[in-house]
């Protein structure tokens, strides 16, 4: 245990004077991309640290007519190297897969065109073993789910521009149906049934509380290989001063796995698209991109779209929101 500190220490210490994210070598086409103890290295062993966007769902942004690559090179000139897709499962049923595919694979070609990764995501929120969902948008199921995977990891085995399954969005915890001791396994047997088919491709696996909590993680990790673990740390998960409090309930486990927040931001109280928990200003913007710099945490800002709060954009001239011109001024770095 002391060895495997010491290393991580080293790691955070190298990461400490890296970019906030490492550049796409988008002259050599992009690299897959792997797990290596606590961080996600390319195929010569470099450290990647991604840091983009999570897109609105595919299915609407092309409803509205922005599904196209403009959308991605703007996200690239924001200083992006990673976009982040959410699949809803409602509208991935009624779509059907067969255009829904079409859809993702225009998707991962415009990523690739424009030197960045793709997270594919599972965007349900709730209950999966207990089969309960706060919104018709979000509910599946677990056959559902698994075949979602086994067709993901069909289409993009060979694909490095996709570099990671986000295997379900937002667990909701209830005591006796859905714990992590529940969760855990649930997540083993369902990247087993992924690496039957694909066994390259970086699984992301959610804590509890809404995919915030990775409490149990270190004393009950996921058994399988290439995971990394994630945190949505809005700003009304915990109380001010949240350094502490973060390093508890989530930042430990960055000493031994990665972690990647595919979900942050704030809207000002007051202001449009404000609910809990993101209700927050510039400090918390700062004190978490300042935690994500000293611990090398990896993440995608919630949300390049000008419906979904918290908004990154008040537009599709993508004119930046109030928490946009923080953030793209964070990304800005790393071009």
């Amino acid at each position: 245990m002391k060895n495997r500190l010491f290393i991580g220490s080293v790691i955070f210490l190298l990461l400490a004077v890296l970019p906030v994210a490492a550049k796409s070598k988008e002259e050599k086409g992009l690299v897959a991309l792997s797990v290596k103890e606590n961080v996600f290295v390319d195929e010569s062993g470099r450290v990647v640290r991604l840091a983009g966007v999570s897109f609105s769902d595919p299915d609407k942004l092309e409803k509205e007519g922005h599904w196209n690559f403009k959308y991605f090179k703007e996200a690239k000139k924001w200083g992006c190297n990673v976009v982040r897709f959410p699949v809803h499962p409602y509208t991935w049923r009624y779509r059907g897969a067969g255009d829904y595919m079409q859809l993702l694979d225009k998707g991962v070609k415009w990523a690739e065109k424009a030197g960045l990764y793709v997270i594919i995501d599972w965007h349900s929120i709730g209950n999966l073993p207990g089969n309960k969902y706060p919104h018709f948008n979000y509910a599946t199921n677990w056959n559902e789910t698994v075949k979602f995977w086994k067709l993901m990891a069909e289409r993009y085995r060979n694909n490095s521009v996709v570099a990671c399954y986000e295997l379900f969005n937002e667990p909701i915890e209830e005591e006796h149906s859905l714990n992590w001791k529940v969760w855990r396994p649930m997540m083993e047997k369902l990247i087993d049934e992924i690496r039957k088919i694909d066994n390259r491709k970086i699984c992301l696996v959610a804590g509890m509380n809404w995919a915030y909590l990775l409490d149990e993680v270190i004393e009950n990790p996921v058994n399988r290989s290439n995971v990394a673990y994630v945190t949505h740390p809005y700003p009304q998960k915990r109380e001010q001063p949240w350094e502490d409090k973060w390093d508890a309930d989530w930042g430990k486990v960055t000493e031994y796995y990665p972690v990647i927040a595919t979900e942050l931001g704030f809207v000002g109280a007051g202001e449009r698209g404000e609910h809990i928990p993101v209700i927050g200003d510039e400090t918390y913007g700062k004190a978490i991109i300042d935690y994500f710099d000293k611990k090398g945490v990896s993440y995608t800002i919630w949300c390049f779209d000008p419906d979904w709060a918290p908004t990154l954009i008040k537009d599709y001239k993508f004119t930046p929101s109030r928490q946009g011109v923080f953030f793209k001024k964070v990304l800005q770095k790393n071009k």
